[in-house]
């Protein structure tokens, strides 16, 4: 069963402000057994730890676009786990599943000891979605209130590509997202997949995703 709690907290500073700082975590006492809380809207959420299924389809991205460089020395993606984006643009501060950037990123990252990535350094950003708080890497649901998510986040920060992999069981599949309208915060749809089929990447990545061992949540 998942369980999602809401409370309300004094902060002595923005959530975003805190974020940057490295200070919300130890503020909100989170433990640290790979807990996350990122800035979502100007809001901060706390994600727990994935699972292994959750952490397996991201080690399965990770290998396949790490694979190609391994047999094509020219090929200049680079990819890194749970590392901090900082959307400054927006006030926002996100800790994507993956991460995709150039090398000379790479290279930027060890030379100046980078914290987090800015979106002007990212290609892609991969998110797997989680039972407890999968809305938050979808579309917005329009109605009387359009909610912030990270979908609408990447857009408006420019990320040129988001790939989602929802886990849903009601809408279990993977989605290419590109082309984003930083002005409305939207992404036009570039590729969609089914559990079970291989995920083609298009240039400037050229790389195929497995996806036969992947499986919605279970109830």
């Amino acid at each position: 069963m998942s369980v999602v709690a809401f409370g309300q907290w004094t902060l002595p500073d923005s959530p975003y402000a805190m974020w940057v700082r490295d200070e919300l975590a130890d503020f909100l006492r989170l433990p640290d057994d790979g807990t996350r809380v990122e800035v979502v809207g100007g809001e901060f959420i706390v994600s727990p730890a994935p699972v292994f299924p959750h952490g397996g389809i991201v080690a399965t991205i990770q290998r396949a676009i790490d694979g190609r460089g391994f047999v094509d020395p020219v090929f200049p993606w680079r990819t890194m786990q749970v590392l901090g984006l900082d959307l400054v643009e927006i006030g926002d501060g996100y800790i994507p599943d993956l991460l995709v950037f150039h090398a000379d990123v790479e290279a930027q990252g060890w030379s100046e000891g980078l914290r987090f990535l800015r979106p002007d350094q990212v290609e892609l950003v991969v998110e797997v979605t989680s039972k407890s708080n999968a809305q938050n890497d979808r579309e917005p649901v329009f109605g009387r209130r359009q909610q912030a998510t990270k979908w609408s986040g990447y857009a408006r920060a420019r990320v040129p590509y988001y790939l989602l992999v929802d886990r849903d069981p009601g809408r279990p599949g993977v989605t290419l997202f590109g082309e984003p309208d930083h002005l409305a915060g939207t992404y036009r749809t570039l590729g969609a997949w089914k559990f079970g089929d291989v995920v083609t990447l298009p240039e400037p990545f050229g790389v195929e995703i497995p996806t036969e061992l992947w499986r919605p949540w279970s109830d």
